[in-house]
């Protein structure tokens, strides 16, 4: 199986609901025809970098998975067809280097989300200037 990663940006006036079924479908394609998903990323929603379809933002999600070479057409195929989705791209991770890094990803963003927030912390008192040493020179006049 081949690794692949997947970024979609979906249309900012669907509701999360809509969103999650969007997702789910687009999951559902993936292990449908033999695909294993890593981890679902969602980026939120963030401003495009020019209007697709006459949309200035969009809700942007990446997905990591390994799958056979032959369900890349039919995701492209299911993907095209569904209208929510404004933009896709898909990227196949060939060699060893990044296969790689395509894992480090994976295990990262895992470790990320597993993270209990931090407590914050105590604010550091304000450091005082050094003072300078500033030497005094004399000057005769000959």
């Amino acid at each position: 199986m081949k690794h692949y990663e997947l970024l979609f940006i979906l249309k900012p006036t669907l509701t999360e609901e809509e969103v999650k079924a969007k997702v789910d479908f687009v999951k559902e394609v993936i292990t449908k025809n033999g695909g294993e998903i890593a981890t679902v990323v969602e980026m939120g929603t963030r401003k495009l970098a020019y209007t697709i379809k006459k949309y200035e933002r969009g809700t942007y999600f990446v997905i990591y998975y390994k799958a056979p070479p032959t369900l890349l057409a039919e995701l492209t195929r299911n993907i095209r067809i569904t209208e929510d989705i404004i933009r896709f791209l898909s990227v196949k991770y060939e060699n060893k280097r990044e296969i790689a890094a395509w894992e480090r990803l994976c295990k990262g963003i895992k470790q990320t989300i597993k993270k209990e927030p931090r407590e914050p912390r105590e604010p550091r008192a304000p450091r005082e200037p050094k003072a300078e040493k500033i030497e005094e020179q004399t000057f005769s006049e000959e």
